[in-house]
């Protein structure tokens, strides 16, 4: 079955990850989270691109003056709603907003989240304040590479420069300064094949996304001889081996 991009993110707006049993190791210790709290306090305003059904705010970041989740697809706004309010929490909105035709207002907001989706770094650079943060992370190129060169697709996996790369440079050119990338390496353990085959159903890992073809379409199916193929041989004492490489970034927008 093919769908775009949009009606692949309404499908999975009350879908949790809870659902799968699996622990994971982080080798580096650049954190998202950690990093969000360094830079929030009592009087930030922080915009969330890409904040899907809520969980990541509701969950993860501390309070402040106020907090805007975003994300373009009408029924994770919904279901972020719906959190919202089973929440009780304050001061934070949902509504939706497409990441490249942003129309949040200039020099408002004191930090810019962004996780695992599209930036425009030049309309992101416009709605911070003079000397406000953008925190990015994201999913590279060569992340579940085994898996991904088995099955000869997934996300990133025909680009031609890595992702993180692109951020990265997409981020200097729009004006930022202090601009760090860190790789963030994890080794993810699942309990069983469903848990494993779970995650790839409700992930774009073995999708052609694309940073490069925004236009490719998007095939849900796995075949099971392939992934039975790859448990065989990532089978562990603590689960079915899937190694993640993810990036972070950093970034300030220049003071008067």
């Amino acid at each position: 079955m093919k769908i775009n991009e949009y009606d692949y993110y309404d499908r999975l707006s009350n879908w949790y990850f809870d659902n799968i049993n699996c622990t994971e190791e982080t080798l580096t210790n650049w954190v998202y989270e950690e990093k969000i709290k360094e830079h929030i306090n009592e009087s930030s305003k922080v915009l969330d691109l890409g904040t899907a059904a809520g969980e990541k705010i509701l969950k993860n970041f501390p309070d402040c003056a106020e907090i805007l989740g975003t994300d373009f697809s009408m029924e994770m706004i919904k279901s972020a709603n719906q959190n919202l309010i089973n929440s009780g929490r304050k001061n934070i909105a949902f509504r939706v907003m497409n990441n490249l035709k942003m129309d949040t207002p200039n020099n408002y907001f004191d930090l810019v989240t962004a996780r695992h989706t599209k930036i425009d770094p030049i309309q992101i650079y416009k709605t911070l304040k003079p000397g406000g943060c953008l925190i990015v992370r994201g999913v590279d190129k060569l992340d579940c590479w085994e898996l991904k060169y088995m099955f000869k697709k997934g996300q990133g996996y025909k680009d031609l420069k890595p992702i993180s790369l692109i951020d990265y440079e997409n981020i200097l050119d729009a004006g930022f300064e202090n601009v760090e990338l860190v790789p963030i390496h994890i080794r993810e353990y699942y309990e069983t094949k469903v848990d494993l085959w779970t995650l790839l159903l409700k992930t774009p890992i073995l999708l052609d996304f694309s940073e490069e073809n925004e236009n490719s379409n998007l095939k849900l199916d796995i075949d099971m001889d392939l992934l039975d193929k790859y448990i065989d041989s990532h089978k562990t004492g603590r689960g079915i081996l899937l190694i993640r490489r993810y990036y972070g970034i950093t970034a300030t927008k220049k003071c008067i």
